[in-house]
């Protein structure tokens, strides 16, 4: 579903609209998103693995009929692998033509050599297509907290100008930002001036009710009885000490493995069948197989 919406016009709208689109944010995230949509102003937001900070960039861009452009970070992210970069291949074929062809003048062969660092040679990035889509876009940085401190000042200084500079062909600008949603899972503290550049917003997981709720929105084939089933065992599950607890992404694909299998009842056995749906760490795996008859039914 893509809406022809540009703008929302509260934060109940905004509300609805996301809805429309299978998310359901709760008022702080809808208020934050909101703020940010109104102001043009980035969102950070922080939360557990799988409760959702992804996806509502995702449904944002859906709903809003915003092209999505998304920067995964990583450990040793660069900026040239987040900006821009040259088609060097491209330049040296470029450049073997140019030796076959018998130009009259050198004047004639400086024109065509400064053509090798033009337009036609540059690989946008993530960070300078967005800037050249501006307001048409939402920038998705996801795991901000995996990247090195030197690659977070740099993203820093984009997001304040929302321009860049390319030496050899000048300063582009985007004529509007877009909407910037940044993603963290806090394992590393961010520096406080990106912080202070955000606004900011904590995922926490949902309660039961919310997490039925989302879990029917994604998998609507699903019966309501299963899906409470399920979700009370997955509230089991993170009451454990698990390294890695199960988010709403877990619970849903739980959901939609039981009933792949045509399973109706949550029980020991069927918990057992597909527990690698939801748990996905060998420690905590042999640690739930021991109380297998307790998430399943609570006893």
């Amino acid at each position: 579903m893509t809406a022809d919406v540009t703008r929302p016009e509260s934060v109940a709208d905004l509300t609805r609209i996301l809805q429309d689109g299978g998310y359901l944010a709760d008022r702080g995230l809808a208020t934050a998103l909101y703020v940010g949509l109104t102001l043009n102003r980035p969102i950070l937001v922080e939360g557990e693995v799988g409760v959702g900070k992804t996806e509502v960039a995702k449904t944002l861009a859906q709903v809003l009929g915003r092209e999505l452009i998304r920067l995964q970070c990583y450990e040793g992210i660069d900026t040239s692998q987040a900006l821009y970069e040259w088609d060097y291949a491209r330049q040296m074929l470029y450049i073997r033509a140019l030796s076959q062809r018998q130009l009259d003048d050198a004047a004639g062969t400086g024109a065509e050599v400064e053509k090798l660092f033009g337009p036609a040679f540059l690989q946008e990035r993530p960070l300078l297509h967005a800037v050249r889509a501006g307001g048409r876009a939402v920038l998705l940085i996801d795991e901000i907290d995996r990247a090195d401190d030197e690659f977070e000042a740099f993203l820093l200084e984009v997001l304040s100008d929302f321009q860049v500079t390319v030496p050899e062909i000048g300063t582009i600008r985007a004529e509007s930002p877009p909407l910037v949603i940044l993603t963290s899972n806090r394992t590393r503290e961010l520096h406080d001036a990106l912080k202070r550049r955000c606004l900011y917003h904590w995922v926490d997981y949902p309660d039961p009710e919310r997490e039925i709720a989302i879990v029917l929105a994604r998998a609507p084939q699903v019966s309501p009885t299963l899906t409470r089933k399920v979700v009370a065992a997955v509230n089991r599950l993170r009451s454990l000490d698990l390294a890695k607890p199960p988010g709403v992404a877990e619970t849903i694909d739980w959901v939609r493995a039981l009933d792949v299998l045509g399973e109706t009842e949550l029980d020991a056995r069927t918990v057992a069948d597909t527990l690698g749906s939801v748990i996905k760490e060998r420690d905590d795996l042999d640690l739930v197989r021991g109380r297998l008859d307790r998430i399943a039914t609570g006893a």
